[in-house]
């Protein structure tokens, strides 16, 4: 639909980001992971949450130094919390309080919803296998269940085993901030938290809930996650300096680096925030999701469902991809590129770029922060969204970092190396997983 053609939306439909917060392997808070981003710094080192050196990748954008006790009001309400929900507590409390939500008079929290991105919880491998080993009948080739459940019962901790749903973020959530509202999480891998940002804009939009807490987060770096990505050829093996392995874009790139964390995002109705007082910090303007109907681990070659996702988005936010202002300015200023550093993905985002932008996409700069902070997953999107309107904050694009010998083939303006500064109004931020998902978000300066 052509912009001209869009109905205005009502204060009560047009939808803003009203608070952040971000758990990474580059820091705990909003202003030290930016300032390291612009700085090009990495968080990527040796593993040492378990022994990886018979693994063909040691390395990983690892959260270090974390205490969630230090974002809870209880702690002992938490007790036995997962990686996955510690790290998405942290960064909630974050965007709560950013947001002013506990100050907010009459917040109906039946109003009140979340739309998560949320991975599986860590297995807890030592009793798992403990019981696997029990169980197997050498003889007979063959799994003993009874002596199975013998041993799973000693050994396996209750909380443990449920804290690997990929629903419990959602539990431990709204137990701490009282929310009562619509609430969901999907896991369509490394897209889950953009399709949940998306999902949480359109919910807001049609009316079914004032306010939702929205966003991702994961953590795959433990044995069967390692193991996985390494069969899947996913990862990099670089046997160098751990800081240089993620390059997105680079003629030598050579696979991704897993991160873990969580950024998360509360949104709400203009109508909403303007009613208690809160400031915008951005307003989405929007969402766009397809398939690719292709491979489970393979994207579509040409980048048709990655640029079908773009083109949603950009037409739900009224912008026409081809156009440019009397200054030759395109009309989207920044691009969050998915840029994991695999030989696949870099080649055929860049080709649904160009595929979507035409003439006008060698004009808009795209830049990949995962070649510092790693690949958070599920929550990659998340993080990713939380720079982009921290760029349009500050006027600064944060840069791909290790892009020291340029493909040829890819031809955009990656932001090489080093933050640089730009006029930013209009972000697109991309997300694409494995099985073909494919989500973008547009937002601008509010």
């Amino acid at each position: 639909m052509a912009a001209e053609h869009l109905p205005t939306p009502s204060d009560r439909q047009r939808v803003v980001i009203t608070g952040m917060g971000w758990i990474t392997p580059l820091g705990h808070d909003l202003e030290t992971v930016w300032r390291r981003l612009l700085a090009g710094d990495s968080g990527i080192a040796p593993i040492d949450r378990f022994d990886a050196a018979t693994f063909p990748t040691t390395f990983a954008g690892q959260v270090r130094g974390y205490d969630v006790a230090k974002y809870l009001a209880d702690p002992s309400v938490h007790e036995g919390v997962g990686l996955n929900s510690a790290f998405a507590l942290g960064a909630a409390r974050q965007a709560w309080d950013q947001a002013g939500l506990d100050s907010a008079a009459d917040l109906d929290r039946r109003r009140v919803g979340m739309y998560l991105g949320a991975g599986e919880g860590v297995l807890d491998f030592e009793p798992y296998a403990a019981a696997n080993l029990a169980g197997w009948d050498a003889e007979r080739q063959i799994v003993d269940g009874a002596r199975w459940v013998e041993k799973a019962l000693e050994v396996m901790r209750r909380v443990r085993e449920v804290e690997q749903e990929p629903n419990m973020p959602l539990a431990h959530l709204a137990r701490e901030f009282g929310i009562r509202g619509p609430t969901y999480n999907c896991l369509t891998a490394c897209a889950a938290s953009t399709q949940a940002m998306g999902e949480a804009f359109s919910i807001i939009r049609r009316g079914d809930a004032d306010v939702m807490l929205s966003g991702g987060t994961h953590t795959m770096i433990h044995v069967l996650g390692i193991t996985g990505f390494n069969r899947l050829t996913a990862l990099s093996t670089s046997d160098g300096d751990p800081t240089k392995a993620s390059r997105p874009f680079s003629r030598d790139r050579g696979g991704f680096v897993m991160g873990e964390g969580s950024g998360m995002l509360v949104l709400e109705s203009l109508a909403h925030a303007k009613a208690r007082g809160a400031r915008p910090l951005a307003e989405v303007l929007g969402y766009g999701s397809s398939a690719d109907a292709f491979r489970i681990t393979d994207i579509q070659p040409e980048g048709r469902g990655a640029a079908a996702a773009m083109e949603a988005a950009l037409a739900q936010a009224g912008i026409d991809p081809h156009a440019v202002d009397a200054d030759g300015r395109p009309g989207v200023h920044y691009i969050s590129a998915h840029g994991t550093g695999t030989q696949e993905n870099d080649s055929i985002e860049t080709a649904a770029v160009k595929r979507v932008f035409g003439e006008v996409a060698p004009r808009i700069p795209m830049s990949s922060i995962k070649s510092m902070m790693g690949h958070l997953i599920a929550a990659a999107g998340s993080v990713e969204m939380i720079a982009c309107v921290l760029a349009i904050r500050d006027g600064m694009l944060p840069p791909t970092i290790n892009l020291e010998h340029p493909d040829p083939a890819l031809d955009l303006d990656y932001v090489p190396n080093e933050a640089r500064p730009s006029q930013v109004d209009v972000c697109l931020s991309n997300s694409f997983g494995f099985g073909g998902q494919n989500d973008t978000v547009v937002i601008r300066r509010f």
